[in-house]
């Protein structure tokens, strides 16, 4: 094939298309409606989502926050897996590794199970981990509601929180 064979066809213009910027904006959905549209693929009631989300984001432990919307807290440590949060799994990287040879059946669970030594509540966390993905619209409203800037009485009660684990620039030798 030659450069004129690979080059028929082709046409030449002497002005180009404005075809404009392309924009997507979805600012304006706010987090609970986002929810609401998937709520069918969260562990728990898009109401439910919404409390741990809440309780989460303003500090408080998994559990905890589970235990305020009254989701078990291995449900609640699901639904921050598929809104985007990372770490929720309860296995370090080699451990994972097994999980995945079980998933892909090159081990007995039984066996895997003895391997990782998790417990069976943080092996089933860690499997639904590995077979679901993070809901990625979700994921995209609530990284940007936690990238909101605190203000107010956040930024306070935050900064007393955090108190004791900031030092004074002095402190740095």
């Amino acid at each position: 094939m030659s450069l004129s064979d690979i080059a028929a066809g082709l046409e030449l213009t002497a002005a180009q298309v404005d075809r404009g910027v392309a924009t997507v904006d979805d600012t304006a959905v706010d987090r609970d409606a986002r929810l609401r549209e998937h709520a069918d693929e969260l562990p728990c009631t898009a109401a439910a989502a919404a409390t741990v989300l809440d309780r989460y984001e303003s500090g408080v432990r998994i559990g905890a926050a589970g235990a305020a919307a009254a989701l078990p807290e291995v449900t609640a440590a699901k639904l921050l897996h598929r809104c985007g949060f990372e770490g929720v799994t309860p296995l370090a990287p080699t451990a994972r590794r097994v999980l995945r040879d079980w998933l892909d059946g090159r081990i007995a669970r039984a066996d895997a199970l003895e391997l990782t030594g998790a417990t069976e509540a943080e092996f089933a966390l860690a499997a639904y981990v590995e077979t679901h993905d993070p809901i990625d619209a979700v994921a995209a409203t609530v990284r940007r509601d936690a990238s909101a800037p605190i203000t107010g009485d956040a930024l306070v009660s935050k900064r007393d929180a955090l108190a004791e684990t900031m030092s004074a620039g002095g402190d740095v030798s």
